[in-house]
This record gives structure tokens, C-alpha cells and sequence, in this order.
């Protein structure tokens, strides 16, 4: 999948050291996206991410670097929920949209799926503006839903059962 400035593809073992700084030893990425924090690369377990079909990463065409990944997950009777999460040296550029609104097409155009949901951590703003620009809708609130690095956590969700 590609857009102008963005390739989604596979996860590939190349991938490990981007995949590292970008997003299992970025704290700021963590405090929003789920992952295990990783210290050091000797520490950093990526043997289950390549090879997954449901798991892609978000590369600048520019270079093919891994600056993000994006998937889905929970797909059942036509729906799935989505996840992603960006580089935080990468957030405010356009990425993390451009790379949602191309996944959604490939989730409603190639496929097949009817409806798609996707959550942030109540107050992540970057997050549900992503959606929004995307054309996802406020679904439903969830008060306390999960713990998270020793916090429970509200999640606010978001659907869309169309391209627009």
C-alpha cells in the first residue's frame, strides 16, 4: 500500500532497529500506544512481529525507514478495531493520517470489511484528531477499561462503516 509520502508493508526482520527507536523504547509513544517498553535491543523481543498479516509498518517512501506501525485486530462479522503508533519524532508531519485514511481503504476496498473501530486514551487529542481527519465518528466511552502502566485507563471510541 502506498500514499504520497508513505509505504505500509510487512514488518521484515530489517525492521528491528527501527521498530526499537520508534516505538518499544520511545516513552511518548508508550504513554498512548500499548507496547511493552524495551531498555536496550538486547532486551527488545521482535521475533512475533514479522511474518504477522495483520501487522504492517508505516515506512517514508524516501528512505523505506520504519517510522510507525499500524493494525488490526478483534475482526469478526465484517468489523475489526485498528491500532497504530508513530515515531514521536514523526507526530505532527501528516504522517499517522495519511497512513489511517490508506489503511481503512484497504480494510473496506480489498478487504471486504464493513465497519471499523479504533480507541485512544481519553485526552489523547493528537489520536482522536487522527480519526476525525480520517472520518471515523465518536462511538462510545469506556470508563476504566484496561490498566496501563499501573493506571487504569478511560478509552473513548471511534467507528466508521464507510469511506466517505
Amino acid at each position: 500500500m502506498e500514499t504520497e509520502r508513505l509505504i505500509l508493508n510487512p514488518i521484515q526482520e530489517s525492521d528491528k532497529e527501527d521498530y526499537f527507536f520508534n516505538i518499544s523504547h520511545d516513552k511518548k509513544v508508550l504513554e498512548t500506544f500499548i507496547c511493552r517498553y524495551a531498555e536496550t535491543m538486547e532486551e527488545f523481543d521482535f521475533s512475533s512481529y514479522p511474518g504477522r498479516q495483520d501487522l504492517f509498518a508505516i515506512r517514508l517512501k524516501e528512505n523505506g525507514r520504519l517510522i510507525g506501525i499500524i493494525d488490526y485486530f478483534d475482526e469478526k462479522d465484517g468489523s475489526c478495531e485498528i491500532g497504530y503508533g508513530i515515531g514521536s519524532r514523526f507526530w505532527n508531519q501528516g504522517y499517522t493520517t495519511e497512513a489511517v485514511h490508506r489503511f481503512l481503504e484497504y480494510l473496506f476496498l480489498e478487504k471486504g470489511l464493513k465497519t471499523v473501530y479504533a480507541s485512544f486514551f481519553t485526552g489523547n487529542d493528537a489520536s482522536r484528531r487522527v480519526m476525525e481527519k480520517c472520518g471515523m465518528q465518536y462511538s462510545h466511552f469506556v470508563e476504566k477499561e484496561l490498566i496501563y502502566l499501573d493506571v487504569p485507563r478511560d478509552l473513548t471510541y471511534y467507528v466508521i462503516s464507510d469511506l466517505r
